[in-house]
């Protein structure tokens, strides 16, 4: 009689704990790739983003939200560290999180070890590899997917690459007359799906992460993604020039791009190129926002919306001829400046914030949300209060880094200090956003700007001073 009573209680205790469990809301973690905040929930309908944009509507959108390294790996690893970059951690877009920070709680892993089955699909650190203790599953990538569909563009890459190695690529851009799923971002969105399926059915909450790889380089999407454009009315950027008094450390050859087939090795692109690059890039986006569609329909119609968090973020801008510029790799607003839009059971969507967020914050964040407590180490804070608020008092100011160049955005200044190997300065910007958002001229060596120079360098190496001390 004893045993079954024991039984009895055993049982009706792991159910509670199981009902406690199903109270934590689930998180739908969607990053992509390369994806610049030209969006229409951003005010900005130039391209067609239907599926972001009705997220946004039923979010918070934080129209000033910034990433910490404008390179893939860095950017990925700090953000789900939750920690800072300095000059030898979160370098490139090699970063590895567990090794640039080691003994560091992942957000993944933090998720996890409060009872969260977690999921990774598509391109979410770098590596796929990386920090695998933090994913219930291995993570996955799809296989077996040709980067071309066009058999042209297969010889192609293959040629260069036997010619070139690993800087040897096919051309920049593809349209191809084929479904969704012939490119990798189709197949992420299958995965995402058919997870969901299996995750709505589990006890424990969820915390699936799904990685697009558009509209990263090459531009490749189906054809009809392409058509949605007037190629006629695609213009190349006001500020297709260098900025007025810009140091030479501020402007980069943009080799990423270089090493496709169909670029120039030196000098500008010819506009009617640049004009295609900028369609590609459209239409990447307009592909991928067909993805985050299905997955975000899917959600819907297993009834799983009301009950998880959705957060969606670009790992770094990109340019698209801004300054003279293509890719990221700079400390420009166009590189740091990404999207974030966060939707929440309990929290009013339809919302939009102009506090400065950095990409360190969303860890603290989604932590708050899912009711789970903070780890100590994290250096970003919670935007919690401010997605129930969005008018309040907020950070001033978010910073990030480059290589050689650590810059700060407050409410109305970017300023980027560039530094040699002994942290001695070499040159600097200052962009006053009031007057020139689109940072045309740098006013840094003005005798009007000196005490601003100086203060804004005080707050930039307070920011970022503890990591430099350590090097």
């Amino acid at each position: 009689m004893q045993r079954c009573l024991s039984a009895l209680l055993g049982l009706l205790l792991c159910s509670s704990a199981v009902a406690a469990d199903k109270q934590h809301p689930n998180v739908l973690f969607i990053a992509v790739d390369d994806l610049r905040p030209q969006l229409g929930g951003y005010g900005k309908p130039e391209i067609h983003s239907p599926n972001i944009d009705r997220l946004a509507a039923s979010g918070v959108v934080f129209n000033r939200a910034y990433c910490m390294v404008p390179t893939c790996g860095a950017s990925r690893a700090s953000l789900m560290t939750g920690i800072r970059p300095s000059r030898s951690r979160f370098v490139n877009y090699l970063t590895w999180a567990e090794r640039d920070a080691p003994g560091i709680t992942t957000l993944n892993t933090h998720f996890k070890n409060h009872g969260y089955y977690t999921i990774s699909n598509g391109k979410v650190f770098h590596h796929p590899t990386d920090n695998a203790v933090g994913w219930s599953e291995p993570a996955w990538r799809p296989k077996g997917v040709q980067t071309y569909a066009i058999a042209e563009n297969r010889q192609t890459a293959a040629k260069r690459a036997k010619e070139r190695g690993r800087r040897g690529r096919g051309p920049a851009f593809e349209s191809a007359d084929v479904p969704d799923d012939t490119y990798g971002d189709g197949k992420v969105a299958n995965k995402a799906i058919a997870d969901l399926g299996r995750l709505s059915e589990k006890n424990e909450p969820f915390f699936l992460a799904v990685g697009f790889f558009k509209p990263h380089l090459p531009f490749i999407a189906p054809t009809k993604y392409w058509e949605g454009y007037d190629r006629e009315k695609i213009r190349l950027p006001d500020n297709y020039h260098r900025p007025k008094d810009a140091p030479t450390e501020a402007i980069h050859s943009w080799g990423e791009l270089r090493a496709y087939a169909d670029v120039p090795r030196k000098g500008p692109l010819p506009d009617d190129l640049a004009r295609t690059l900028i369609h590609g890039y459209y239409a990447c986006v307009s592909y991928t926002d067909a993805q985050v569609g299905r997955v975000l329909d899917e959600l819907e119609s297993l009834g799983l919306a009301n009950n998880t968090i959705v957060v969606l973020w670009g790992d770094h801008g990109w340019n698209l001829g801004e300054h003279t510029l293509w890719c990221k790799h700079c400390c420009f607003e166009t590189s740091m400046h990404a999207p974030l839009i966060v939707r929440a059971p309990g929290v009013d969507g339809g919302e939009k914030t102009d506090g400065l967020t950095e990409f360190i914050d969303i860890y603290p964040s989604l932590c708050e949300l899912a009711g789970l407590p903070l780890p100590d180490h994290l250096e970003g804070t919670s935007f919690v209060p401010l997605m129930k608020k969005p008018d309040m008092p907020w950070k001033p100011a978010a910073v990030g880094r480059f290589r050689s160049g650590d810059t700060i955005r407050t409410d109305r200044h970017r300023f980027t200090e560039y530094t040699d190997a002994k942290n001695n300065a070499v040159a600097r910007m200052l962009y006053d956003h009031k007057s020139d958002p689109g940072e045309n001229v740098n006013i840094s060596e003005r005798s009007q700007n000196r005490e601003l120079v100086e203060r804004l360098s005080g707050e930039l190496h307070e920011q970022m001073g503890k990591d430099r001390k350590k090097e």
